[in-house]
């Protein structure tokens, strides 16, 4: 259910929410939220129309403005608090909201309301001036990096609001406006310009995500973590995500808020902090992910913030896994009862089935290892390469040909790319919940966090392996060896499902069917993906293949439109993966396009 302010805008109101590709992923679980009567601040949102249409002319669309004040006017009615007044000031977040989840790739404005104003206001409300000139300070610091791109140094403590603003204005040539209103409408502009930027592009073209979705604007009531000693912000998983464990898995970082979190600047301590605290609110949290675990059919990442020990919730999204922690996950889920094996089935990509079947340190190799440096395990893996310490090398160097690992403090969406090159990413800062892990555990790619200061210099230029299941890094090249899908009992519940669902047969070279495959491992053209299509169609009253890319997903949905009854490979789950999606997505003999 939600109240129509226009064309543009809808404030939430919980009930069936309208479809993520108009309001995006974060309204929508704002919404799902308020239906199932948790704890969720006011909120409403700009649309993805709204953006589409700022994005093909450059600017508002016609009446945008007027619906946002709209909208604005329906947050005080609901808070009892006034935008940009007091003596109840209130302040917001403003974060995008795309249609496909993409953790950490555009930008979010917090404490959006404040100035000179509101601050009194609010340290007269809270009887606390170091809290409301910290939350000024906050607002400021993103508020200029993102809407006016400033790139002035972090603020210093010591000086007041003026002369921070003066400093941003100095470095960038434009002031902070002082007119909430103003503000506001400069942070709408960011978000929209945010879908362009170099990261988010990068993000959806490695993503398979399309360029014109465009994303929504969530403008929503703040609520304050960093208020006081009862106060905090945290993320929790429903379910481990780096091992599938069926067991609540997450962070609490007190007096905070939850861009402290995501940055990786800050470590924080582990949920049962916030348990020996407020055992009363670890309960309720606890009880409202697996509610909405049950109604999501899914493993739950949420995004949560206690003010003076009561619990909020911000957002709950289906979480991205590391891939030993999706097939285990897959399973379980059907197992229980909420989705069906087909569903499992359709949770693992190809990808993350090589990735859990790619090699891992032998044991024999860890008797003489020279251990560099050590940390949390974020994503398992192991990567073997040159340590560097930039992105951009990262990136030049893996294209020469070359295997590197990134070393960073903390990466942030500017490192993507980077990341994207390497064989594995290290940090010094942060925990499980930063954004190298995350990102991460959604790449597959091993990442070991919060290794502590000096692991650059101590890593840099070297050749190291990094083992992201146990969160070590180690000198030299150690030897690897490959698992089998037989090993993980996960992935052989997963084959026999899949085995069954698959409109093609996949066999092992062992198979005595094997031998009646054409061999296409000397036809040039079927190592080509773009060409395997043609090869295939080609092979007239063949029955099956083996060599090529076929097993590759292109290899596969040619071999469907070509009729094929079976493929030759080894691993045989990937490409079964890849057959029922195929077929999903209309790949049959009867709807051939080529």
């Amino acid at each position: 259910m939600t109240h129509a302010f226009g064309q543009w805008t809808l404030g939430l109101e919980g009930g069936d929410p309208p479809p993520r590709e108009l309001i995006g992923g974060k309204a929508w679980s704002v919404a799902r939220m308020q239906a199932l009567g948790l704890s969720v601040p006011a909120a409403f949102v700009v649309t993805t129309a709204a953006c589409r249409a700022f994005l093909a002319s450059g600017r508002e669309p016609p009446g945008l403005e007027a619906e946002i004040d709209a909208g604005v006017a329906w947050l005080e009615a609901r808070t009892g608090r006034a935008f940009g007044a007091g003596p109840h000031p209130l302040l917001v977040s403003v974060r995008s909201g795309a249609a496909v989840s993409m953790p950490g790739m555009m930008d979010t404005v917090l404490n959006l309301g404040t100035n000179d104003v509101t601050e009194a206001a609010l340290a007269a409300e809270c009887g606390d001036p170091a809290f409301a000139r910290n939350t000024h300070k906050r607002f400021l610091d993103l508020y200029s990096h993102i809407v006016l791109r400033s790139t002035a140094p972090e603020f210093e403590e010591t000086r007041t609001p003026a002369q921070w603003r003066a400093a941003i204005a100095a470095d960038c040539g434009v002031e902070v406006p002082s007119d909430v209103r103003e503000q506001l409408r400069g942070a709408v502009r960011a978000v929209f310009e945010s879908w362009n930027s170099r990261r988010a592009r990068r993000y959806r073209q490695h993503h398979a995500i399309a360029d014109d979705l465009g994303t929504a604007v969530t403008v929503q009531a703040m609520v304050f973590g960093n208020l006081d000693a009862r106060s905090g912000t945290g993320v929790l998983f429903s379910r481990n995500p780096t091992t599938g464990a069926r067991e609540p898995y997450g962070e609490y970082l007190p007096r905070a808020q939850g861009e402290d979190v995501v940055s990786g600047k800050f470590t924080p301590e582990p949920l049962s902090a916030l348990g020996a605290q407020m055992p009363e609110v670890l309960a309720d949290l606890l009880h409202a992910a697996h509610r909405l675990e049950q109604a999501g059919r899914d493993a739950q990442d949420i995004e949560f913030t206690v003010e003076r020990g009561q619990l909020y919730f911000l957002q709950s999204r289906s979480a991205k896994l590391a891939p030993h922690a999706a097939a285990h996950i897959a399973v379980d889920l059907a197992r229980e009862g909420l989705i069906d094996e087909k569903a499992a089935v359709m949770r693992l990509s190809p990808d993350q089935v090589r990735i859990l079947l790619s090699p891992h340190v032998c044991a024999g190799a860890l008797d003489n290892a020279r251990l560099l440096a050590s940390g949390e395990p974020a994503s398992p893996g192991v990567g073997i390469g040159v340590a560097v310490t930039h992105s951009d090398e990262a990136e030049r160097r893996a294209q020469g040909g070359e295997a590197v690992i990134l070393v960073r403090p903390t990466t942030s969406p500017e490192d993507l790319h980077g990341m994207i090159a390497a064989r594995a990413v290290v940090t010094e800062q942060g925990g499980s919940t930063s954004h190298a892990a995350v990102v991460g555990r959604a790449l597959g790619l091993p990442c070991v966090v919060g290794c502590g200061k000096g692991a650059l210099d101590q890593l840099a230029g070297q050749t190291v392996t990094v083992d992201g299941g146990s969160g070590k890094i180690y000198a030299g090249a150690l030897e690897i060896e490959a698992p089998d899908e037989s090993d993980h009992e996960a992935l052989a519940q997963l084959t026999l499902w899949a085995a069954r669902i698959s409109p093609l047969r996949v066999v092992p070279p062992s198979a005595p069917e094997a031998a009646a495959a054409v061999d296409l491992s000397q036809n040039d053209e079927a190592a080509d993906p773009d060409k395997i299509g043609r090869v295939l169609s080609g092979l007239k009253g063949a029955r099956g293949a083996r060599g090529g890319v076929v097993a590759s997903e292109e290899g596969v949905r040619a071999a469907l439109l070509a009729g094929l009854e079976f493929i030759v490979a080894e691993p045989v789950l990937p490409p079964l993966l890849a057959a029922v999606r195929a077929a999903e997505a209309g790949a049959t003999p009867e709807v051939q396009d080529t």
